[in-house]
């Protein structure tokens, strides 16, 4: 799981895009950001920040990579980065429809100059339909998909926003997974370059599948009343004693009764799977006094070797230092920078030993990466004279 030899020009910038080129990048691409000659990547700029005075979300999503300063408005820094689109194998831009257009790094402009490249644009809605030109954030995303419907407690209940970006964070992670299948669609069939649109809208829609089959047979999922969002008594959320919540998820039998027999109420195992709303009732009221007798980290520990499916429910802090969470690695804590979520897979052939060199300061390889693409000296200057590269 090595791209040590993918060259990929990240065009993006804030929170989806940088996302996915930071998968790309942890899975060993060399990512170069391209950024404007002013202000660069918002995220540089946005609280919290680092000890070294760099937003902090900037820094957990760009580490590991290169960063070019150009304005792609002049012609003089466009010609530039089409130099350095002759030896890229990707080039993932995050613009409204249109913009690339306008400035002329478009995938039929691109191609001309690499005819072998992958193209990824990845915007909210997508490339096409009625809302293509509009603005938005996650918020808006989630809402249109359904899901912030969904996650509401009931139809009285006022939708809220969700406590992760999901749409910013699952459009990065399938844009990610949509560049790396047309590589390897590339390099299997000589296929060549190809196109791709991505929206931050789309996955989140794909996450639906259990509510889509209830809306294609007719019906309309409502909050609180699926068997996913409180219609299961055996599918929920308790509190605990001590405020606390533990999360119960025994859709299988076999769970349901190993449960059951964990907290000595083998009585209430023919309640499996009824539809009864009286039986339906009468056993959240049970499990609502039962979790209600020991605190949340009583109920996680007596259950823990249990075919139960029961957990506790944690706040982000605590998440970071759970024993799982180490246990995986994936929060890497290195000695001479900032903790990282890093990367979130497995596997023999992923190097999780050494973390991701720092984020780039900006404009910090505009030389390095312009050399490595044949430019001389004296146009690289006269770039930075010109004020069109830094």
């Amino acid at each position: 799981m090595q791209l040590d030899d993918v060259r990929v020009l990240d065009l993006t910038r804030l929170l989806p895009g940088p996302y996915a080129t930071q998968l790309l990048a942890d899975a060993g691409a060399d990512v170069v950001k391209v950024e404007d000659t002013s202000a660069g990547d918002y995220a540089r700029h946005m609280p919290p920040y680092t000890d070294e005075g760099v937003g902090a979300v900037f820094d957990a999503v760009n580490r590991g990579k290169r960063s070019v300063c150009l304005d792609l408005k002049a012609e003089s820094a466009r010609e530039a980065f089409y130099e350095l689109v002759a030896d890229a194998d990707v080039v993932i831009e995050q613009f409204r429809p249109g913009v690339v257009d306008r400035l002329g790094v478009d995938y039929d402009t691109l191609r001309e100059h690499n005819p072998d490249l992958v193209y990824c644009s990845l915007s909210g809605y997508g490339q096409n339909g009625p809302l293509a030109d509009k603005a938005g954030h996650d918020l808006n995303y989630v809402g249109l998909a359904g899901m912030l419907d969904l996650s509401r407690e009931g139809e009285a209940a006022k939708p809220s926003p969700l406590g992760y970006q999901v749409g910013d964070m699952a459009g990065g992670l399938f844009a990610a997974f949509a560049v790396v299948s047309a590589l390897l669609s590339r390099e299997l069939g000589g296929s060549g370059g190809e196109y791709l649109d991505c929206s931050l809208t789309d996955p989140v829609l794909s996450f639906s599948q259990t509510a889509a089959a209830e809306v294609f047979a007719g019906g309309d999922p409502r909050p609180g009343e699926t068997p996913l969002t409180g219609g299961y008594p055996w599918y929920d959320v308790y509190e605990c004693a001590d405020g606390g919540y533990v999360t119960i998820g025994a859709l299988e039998p076999q769970f349901w009764q190993g449960f059951c027999e964990a907290v000595d109420r083998e009585d209430l195992v023919g309640y499996h799977m009824t539809d009864d709303e009286a039986e339906l009732a009468a056993l959240r009221e049970e499990l609502e006094s039962l979790f209600a007798e020991r605190t949340r980290d009583e109920w996680v520990d007596a259950l823990v070797d249990e075919e139960a499916a029961v957990d506790g429910v944690y706040t982000p802090r605590e998440t970071f230092s759970h024993p799982q969470v180490e246990a995986r690695g994936i929060v890497e804590r290195p000695d001479d920078a900032p903790p990282r979520v890093g990367f979130p897979a497995r596997g023999s052939d992923i190097d999780h030993e050494t973390p991701a060199d720092p984020a780039p300061g900006q404009g910090a390889h505009t030389d390095e990466v312009f050399r490595e693409a044949g430019l001389s000296d004296e146009r690289i200057a006269a770039l930075r004279e010109d004020e069109v590269a830094r």
